[in-house]
């Protein structure tokens, strides 16, 4: 009986306790491992990052494609890019990296897509320019609020836009309470001055009506990108700032290219001559009020 108690217990062959201490030493073992395990695959990757950004095959390839940009990266520009790559630029700068020459790249054509090119101008070419301003506009917009502006000002351009439209003439720009637009065919122009003036008079926001003035003059003004710039450009916004509420003046140059040398411009439009002078416009400009004879 003595004999049986010496035998070890069946099993596992070992201590409870023992057993239990290895398994704890063990778990312990398997939580280091797991915690070293991403450590050990983080460490790994970054270490083949690396190696890959100074290898000679991937510096070669980022200087190739930074190579193909039309310009250098300019690190001295006060620009938010420029300082951008004043900061890659310094990252490293004695070591070769690939990462480094396609950050510089990126900041090259970011630069390259916001820097404005320089304007393309066009031979003079002969257009009637319109230019159009609302009357009394400042005085009434201080005392009705922005909300009531921006709704006359939708509703003044969208009138303006269909009449211009209708008589084959192009909108150049706006500008505030006014519009400046070309047309090649001066007939064409005086009708849109004229109809415009009185489609914007039609016009009335909380009981106000807007009144528009008008100017033409016929030229050769210089087409530079979307716009028009010369003298004639000038003189046209002249006559627009010399007319009154409701009124479209024109210059002689209008009436002969619309009528041409050999008609009296009379048998047209029904005309007042008016005194003009404007700074910067030659004296011989002769300006009139013109209504057209439609039908005739």
């Amino acid at each position: 009986m003595s004999g049986t108690d010496d035998i070890p217990p069946s099993g596992d062959g070992g201590d409870p306790r023992e057993r239990g201490g290895n398994t704890e030493s063990g778990e312990r073992k398997n939580e280091g491992t797991e915690r070293r395990g991403p450590a050990a695959a983080g460490r790994r990757a970054a270490e083949l990052l690396s190696r890959t950004d100074s290898s000679d095959a991937a510096v070669r390839a980022a200087r190739a494609a930074r190579s193909l940009l039309p310009s250098a990266v300019d690190t001295d520009s006060d620009r938010f890019s420029g300082r951008v790559g004043r900061l890659i630029d310094k990252s490293r700068p004695d070591q070769p990296s690939a990462v480094r020459e396609l950050g510089l790249a990126a900041v090259s054509a970011w630069q390259g897509l916001v820097t404005r090119r320089p304007p393309r101008a066009t031979e003079p070419r002969q257009a009637t320019i319109l230019f159009t301003d609302l009357v009394g506009f400042s005085t009434w917009a201080l005392r009705a609020g922005d909300d009531l502006v921006l709704t006359l000002l939708a509703e003044v351009n969208s009138a303006t836009e269909k009449v211009i439209r209708d008589h084959s003439g192009r909108i150049v720009k706006h500008l505030g309470d006014g519009t400046m637009a070309v047309f090649t065919d001066a007939a064409a122009a005086i009708e849109a001055g004229y109809e415009v003036v009185g489609a914007v008079s039609a016009l009335q926001v909380e009981g106000y009506r807007p009144q528009l003035r008008a100017g033409l003059h016929t030229g050769e003004p210089r087409v530079v990108d979307d716009d028009y710039l010369g003298v004639d450009v000038n003189i046209a916004a002249r006559v627009a700032d010399a007319a009154g509420a409701g009124e479209l003046l024109v210059t002689r140059d209008t009436l002969t290219a619309a009528v041409g040398d050999d008609v009296d411009p009379s048998t047209r439009y029904a005309l007042r001559r008016r005194r003009f002078k404007a700074k910067g416009v030659p004296r011989s400009v002769e300006v009139f009020a013109a209504v057209p004879r439609y039908g005739s």
